[in-house]
């Protein structure tokens, strides 16, 4: 049974995807106390990525930002899959990302809002959080974007 956190992923119109597996050795997350921090999330769906590429040369900061958003969901997934609940998030604590950017690139922070609107419309006042947005010139399999996210539960 979904929670109040997934029922309003639901009334958004998202889906929470499984878990994206390791693309090397480490895990999608890891609890320590009371914080799950998540690995680097790739905008995977279904298992692929959907575009390759620089922001701001090949991607544009809009699709990018759709992308942040995909690098949330599937934070998220990585947070339920070593919390089995996500209503278990007493709130989101620090995002970092990441932008494959081209030279010139300067909006990385605009970019990275996709991933902290959507916390924040998932998530309400807990989704609130410090923020970093980086760029860097390449990411893993030449992804535009990549999130990770650190989050305190509430008491098991």
């Amino acid at each position: 049974m979904s929670g109040a956190v997934e029922a309003k992923l639901a009334e958004l119109g998202l889906t929470l995807p499984a878990v994206v597996p390791p693309l090397a050795a480490y895990q999608p997350a890891v609890q320590s106390g009371v914080y799950v921090y998540t690995a680097g999330q790739l905008p995977m769906v279904e298992g692929k990525l959907p575009v390759t590429g620089k922001v701001g040369a090949e991607i544009t900061p809009e699709e990018a930002k759709d992308l942040a958003r995909t690098c949330a969901l599937n934070a998220l997934a990585a947070v339920k899959s070593v919390t089995g609940d996500l209503d278990r998030i007493a709130r989101v604590v620090k995002v970092v990302g990441f932008v494959a950017s081209a030279s010139d690139f300067t909006g990385q922070p605009a970019v990275l809002n996709g991933a902290s609107e959507l916390l924040g419309a998932v998530l309400g006042d807990k989704g609130v959080h410090a923020r970093s947005a980086v760029g860097v010139t390449v990411l893993p399999l030449d992804a535009p974007v990549e999130v990770e996210i650190q989050v305190e539960l509430t008491e098991a």
